[in-house]
């Protein structure tokens, strides 16, 4: 695969996971997830590690009244050249359901890896700016 293509493959597949926050589906989010990744989130450094204990998560914060829905917006994706990983650089962003602005924002990085299942993130770090 090509830089390009990985690339392209990445993108669709952030695409993939911001539209499955976005509607609340909780089980397209775990297919994109590795069995063993971890997440820092961005305020208060919250350790969720493994899959499941994601999809948990995501399940409790779609089932919230006035959810915030977040979106990951890469700006860059560097992709290596000895190994089937790639990491995503960008900003992501939290908006109630049914406000105009942003209620938090901030940096990320991502850690993604090929696998038998298509490209999957291993690791995501979040940092809270605003």
């Amino acid at each position: 695969m090509t830089d390009q293509s990985t690339e392209l493959a990445i993108r669709a597949r952030r695409a993939a996971f911001n539209t499955a926050i976005r509607e609340g589906d909780a089980t397209a989010i775990g297919p994109i997830l590795a069995r063993d990744c971890v997440m820092l989130t961005g305020t208060d450094s919250a350790v969720i590690a493994g899959r499941m204990a994601q999809v948990k998560v995501w399940k409790r914060d779609f089932a919230s009244p006035g959810r915030m829905v977040y979106a990951r917006l890469p700006d860059r994706i560097e992709v290596s050249a000895v190994a089937p990983i790639a990491m995503e650089y960008g900003a992501w962003h939290g908006i109630v359901v049914g406000a105009d602005a942003p209620a938090a924002s901030g940096s990320y990085v991502a850690k993604w890896r090929e696998g038998p299942g298509g490209w999957v993130i291993e690791a995501e770090i979040f940092l809270t700016l605003a």
